[in-house]
């Protein structure tokens, strides 16, 4: 007899297979990370099309046959349909899903990543949200992601000889994972100098005070050096994920 499975799933991508049918890449409740078949679903009579898609959170139901799991029913619980309405919001959310799917690999449940993706998705969706702070969402999601996955950096001390940050001379090392002083500088070399700045906008993501970064000024210069360690941490810890 077939088992049938129900549970909330995030949408997070989507590939067409065959004339009429897609696969949808979904993080979920009760399951992790699914990769589901929907049979004939691009076809204009289907009724699963109106209660699933990319960036929505939906109930569904599916059956596991031999070789692969295949909806058959779906109903939309959020469709963040301001994200779509956006195409500035909706590219951070396609970035949100490419690290989606670069770390979530097999089958785990994570009830702590499944919030975090329905809050940040929340705070993208939000109207009042200004165009300024658009890329901090993905960078709100981007570091708290990675501390979930097994690579939350230091940033109170240094992460080698643990002594008080001096705040004129600090490092951020995506080697060693995280704020370094000037004398471990020789343990990575080419860890970047930051400023205060810097640290206080990662402790703030890191604590998920957002109440705080959404008012939060930050210079100019500072969102430059925040956004390049921020895409080069995600980078190394990627390629460790790789390997």
């Amino acid at each position: 007899m077939t088992t049938r499975y129900k549970t909330r799933a995030f949408v997070f991508k989507k590939s067409d297979r065959n004339e009429a049918d897609r696969v949808y890449s979904v993080f979920t409740d009760d399951f992790g990370r699914l990769d589901i078949f929907a049979k004939a679903i691009r076809k204009n009579a289907s009724k699963l099309r109106s209660g699933i898609d990319t960036f929505y959170i939906s109930d569904i139901e599916f059956v596991q046959g031999k070789n692969r799991k295949t909806l058959i029913d779906a109903a939309a619980i959020e469709k963040f349909s301001g994200i779509f309405q956006d195409l500035e919001k909706f590219g951070i959310a396609n970035r949100i899903g490419d690290v989606l799917d670069s770390f979530v690999i097999g089958q785990e449940k994570d009830e702590d990543f499944f919030n975090l993706l329905n809050e940040v998705f929340h705070k993208l969706n939000d109207e009042k949200l200004k165009n300024d702070k658009y890329t901090m969402v993905y960078y709100y999601f981007l570091w708290n992601a990675l501390s979930l996955f097994g690579y939350k950096p230091e940033s109170q001390k240094c992460n080698i000889c643990r002594d008080k940050l001096n705040f004129s001379e600090i490092y951020f090392s995506a080697k060693t994972g995280g704020t370094i002083c000037k004398k471990c500088l020789s343990h990575d070399a080419p860890a970047e100098r930051i400023n205060a700045d810097i640290v206080k906008v990662l402790r703030l993501i890191l604590n998920k005070e957002w109440q705080i970064i959404s008012k939060l000024k930050v210079g100019p210069e500072s969102q430059k050096l925040f956004k390049e360690i921020s895409n080069n941490y995600y980078s190394y810890t990627l390629s460790r994920e790789v390997v």
